[in-house]
C-alpha cells in the first residue's frame, strides 16, 4: 500500500509582471519514510524551480489512491464512503477514504472518479469534491530507488543467505557420508566382528 507525505515547499516565484513573490505550494510524494520524501521532493523539484527553496513541512496525507488524468493537472480531492461488514460481529461500518483525481471541474472529477473506481467490489458513495491546492502528485518510480538509503554492508540479500545455507549442508552431508565410508570405519567393524567370534568360541 502507497504511504503519501503531504510536503510544503516554499520559495520565491516569479509572476506575471517579472517580479519575485515568495509562495507557498504542497506536493504529495510516495514515499516509505519521512526521510525519502524529503529526500524525493528536493530531487524533483532541485531542476524545475530556479532559486532556493525550503520545505517548510512534511506529513502524511490521509489520501488512499490517486488518478492522474493526461488532459488536465489540477487535482480534486475526492471523499469516498462505503458500507463493509464487520469480519468478528458482522455489524456493518461505514468505511471513509480520500482519493485524488485530476479533472477540469468537480463534475468530472465526479465521473473520473467512478470511472476509476469501477472495478470496486462494494457500492460506494461520493459526497464531497473539492478542488485541491496540492500543486503536483509524485509518485513512485523504479528509477528512483537510487534515491533510497543503501542498506548496511552487514547485511545480505536473502537468496544469498538462503543459497549459503544449502551449500553448508550439502558440505556438512559429505562429510559424513565420507566419514561413514572411510578404512577407519571399516576397521572398526572388521575388530567388532572379530570379538563376535571370540566369544562364540
Amino acid at each position: 500500500m502507497r504511504i503519501w507525505f503531504l510536503c510544503k515547499v516554499k520559495y520565491a516565484k516569479e509572476n506575471e509582471q517579472g517580479l519575485l513573490k515568495n509562495v507557498s505550494e504542497q506536493y504529495l510524494v510516495d514515499a516509505v519514510s519521512f526521510t525519502e520524501a524529503e529526500a524525493r521532493i528536493y530531487d524533483m523539484l532541485g531542476s524545475t524551480i530556479r532559486g532556493d527553496f525550503q520545505v517548510t513541512n512534511i506529513s502524511k496525507s490521509n489520501f488512499v489512491d490517486v488518478f492522474p488524468y493526461d488532459d488536465i493537472d489540477i487535482w480534486h480531492k475526492c471523499k469516498i464512503t462505503y458500507v463493509v461488514a464487520d469480519a468478528d460481529s458482522g455489524k456493518e461500518k461505514k468505511v471513509t477514504q480520500y482519493m485524488l483525481v485530476t479533472a477540469h471541474d468537480v463534475k468530472e472529477a465526479y465521473d473520473r472518479i467512478h470511472e476509476s473506481l469501477s472495478n470496486m467490489l462494494v457500492t460506494f458513495r461520493v459526497p464531497d469534491i473539492t478542488e485541491s491546492p496540492i500543486v503536483e502528485v509524485f509518485p513512485y518510480e523504479h528509477d528512483d530507488e537510487e534515491l533510497l538509503p543503501p542498506p548496511p554492508a552487514n547485511l545480505k540479500p536473502l537468496s544469498e543467505v538462503k543459497a549459503e545455507q544449502e551449500r553448508r549442508e550439502a558440505i556438512r552431508q559429505e562429510n559424513l557420508a565420507s566419514k561413514s565410508d572411510s578404512p577407519e570405519e571399516e576397521a572398526r567393524l572388521v575388530e567388532y566382528e572379530g570379538e563376535d567370534d571370540q566369544e562364540d568360541i
